[in-house]
C-alpha cells in the first residue's frame, strides 16, 4: 500500500504580493510568506516605510522587494502589477475603518472606506488574476476580510458592508477563475491586537464585549493569522476556493 503524503506548506519559488505590508495583519502575513520561502513584494503607500521593511526582510535572509503604491489609485496599481508580475500569491490586506452609528455616517467616510476596502481590492485582485491568466499559471489570491463579513456590529455598518461585499466578490471570482487554476479565498479575523484594533480595544466596555463574544476568551494576535495565511497560499490548500477561513476564536459559532 502506498501511503499518502501531506502536500507541502512551503512556498519556495513562489512570488507573493502583499498590500498593507508595513503594519498589523499585512506585516504578519508578509513575514509568514517569506518564512515559508516566497519572494515577497511589499506594498504600502509610504515609500520610506516599505523600503525600510524590505531591508529588514533581506537582513533575515528573505527575498523581498519594496513597491510604494497607493492601491486606491486604480490605474497606477494595475500598471504596477502588470510591470512587476505575474504574482503566484496575493494577500490583499490594505484596508481601513471609520466607525460611527449608522444614522451619523458621513458620506465622505462611506466613500473613503468603500473605495479602499471594496473598489481597490476588486481591481487589484483582478489585476493579479489577469497576469496569472496571461502567463498560464495557477495562483492563490487571499483577501483579508473579517468576521464582520459574516455578522453585524454596532457602529460598523459601513465596515461590515465592505467586508460582506468582499466575501461576495471573492466567491464570484473563484467561480470564474477556477478553470484557470486560480484559487480565491478570504481570511476572516476577529479583533486583532494591531494599531487599528487598539482604537477599539482601548475602550474598556468595548474590550469586555469583545472578550465575551470570543469563545476562546481572548483577542487575537497577528501571529494567529500567520499559519492560516501560509496554509491558504500553499499546495496544502489546493482544493480550497471560494470560501472563508474564519480565525475568530468562535465568535461566529453561535
Amino acid at each position: 500500500m502506498t501511503l499518502p503524503r501531506t502536500p507541502s506548506f512551503r512556498l519556495d519559488g513562489k512570488r507573493a504580493l502583499v498590500t498593507g505590508a508595513t503594519s498589523g495583519i499585512g506585516l504578519g502575513c508578509a513575514v509568514a510568506l517569506a518564512e515559508a520561502g516566497a519572494e515577497v513584494t511589499l506594498v504600502a503607500r509610504t515609500a520610506a516605510a516599505v523600503e525600510d521593511l524590505a531591508q529588514q526582510f533581506k537582513a533575515e535572509g528573505w527575498e523581498a522587494h519594496a513597491l510604494p503604491l497607493d492601491i486606491s489609485d486604480i490605474n497606477t496599481a494595475e500598471e504596477a502589477v502588470a510591470d512587476e508580475g505575474p504574482f503566484d500569491i496575493l494577500v490583499n490586506s490594505a484596508g481601513l475603518a471609520r466607525h460611527s452609528p449608522a444614522i451619523e455616517t458621513a458620506e465622505a467616510d462611506y466613500d473613503t472606506v468603500t473605495d479602499l476596502n471594496v473598489k481597490a481590492a476588486y481591481f487589484l485582485t483582478r489585476a493579479v488574476a489577469k497576469g496569472l491568466i496571461a502567463a498560464g499559471k495557477p495562483g492563490s489570491l487571499i483577501n483579508i476580510s473579517s468576521q464582520m463579513g459574516h455578522v453585524g456590529g454596532v457602529e460598523r455598518a459601513v465596515y461590515c458592508a465592505t467586508k460582506h461585499a468582499l466575501e461576495g466578490m471573492t466567491k464570484s471570482m473563484a467561480i470564474e477563475w477556477g478553470p484557470h487554476g486560480i484559487r480565491v479565498n478570504t481570511l476572516c479575523p476577529t479583533f486583532i491586537r494591531t494599531p487599528l484594533g487598539e482604537q477599539t480595544l482601548a475602550i474598556p466596555e468595548r474590550r469586555a464585549w469583545i472578550e465575551s463574544m470570543i469563545k476562546l476568551g481572548r483577542v487575537g494576535e497577528v501571529e494567529d493569522l500567520m499559519g492560516p495565511v501560509t496554509f491558504l497560499a500553499s499546495d496544502a490548500a489546493a482544493l480550497i476556493t471560494g470560501t472563508s477561513l474564519l480565525v475568530d476564536g468562535g465568535w461566529t459559532a453561535d
